[in-house]
């Protein structure tokens, strides 16, 4: 019985810092994980917008390497689930060409290559994140010849990884 009294104590407290009443608890729950999973989507969609315009400054420099329009950006503030729709973003920008990010998360980083796909049959994807997952001190990395995706163990080197990837689109 003193159990039943907790139990119903505890809801009370519960429908209170709700601002409910103990009955319409479960509604008022399920309300806000509803709300607090459109938030995360919100801001996970800000992140990328901002991640794209590169954190406020400028559109990030496409260079031309071994012939193939090269973009590839260091992000802070991003996750690596992030990137896979930033990669998207900027091969549509691009039309043709290959984009390498590299995302400093949490101390660890998270990398992510695509290519669009009228060059797939010239450079893939998985050799571009091969290459720069390399210098960032992590081990292998994989997806498909358009998209892929690895981690290292930190962003430091991030200026050889991008390197790393320039030489595999050098030839």
């Amino acid at each position: 019985m003193s159990w039943l009294r907790e139990q119903q104590s505890a809801l009370a407290g519960v429908a209170d810092r709700l601002k409910t009443s103990p009955g319409d608890v479960p509604d008022r729950v399920r309300a806000l994980l509803e709300e607090r999973k459109s938030l995360s989507n919100e801001v996970a969609q800000l992140r990328r917008e901002l991640a794209m315009v590169g954190g406020g400054s400028t559109v990030p420099e496409t260079r031309d390497v071994g012939g193939v329009p090269f973009i590839a950006q260091v992000l802070s503030g991003v996750t690596g689930k992030d990137l896979p729709a930033l990669i998207d973003e900027h091969k549509t920008n691009l039309g043709s060409g290959a984009v390498l990010l590299i995302a400093d998360a949490a101390g660890k980083a998270a990398v992510a290559a695509g290519v669009t796909p009228d060059l797939t049959g010239k450079v893939s994807a998985v050799d571009l994140v091969k290459a720069a997952v390399a210098e960032l001190g992590g081990k292998g990395g994989g997806g498909r010849p358009d998209m892929a995706q690895g981690g290292g163990a930190s962003a430091v080197n991030a200026d050889a990884a991008i390197a790393a990837a320039e030489n595999i689109l050098k030839g």
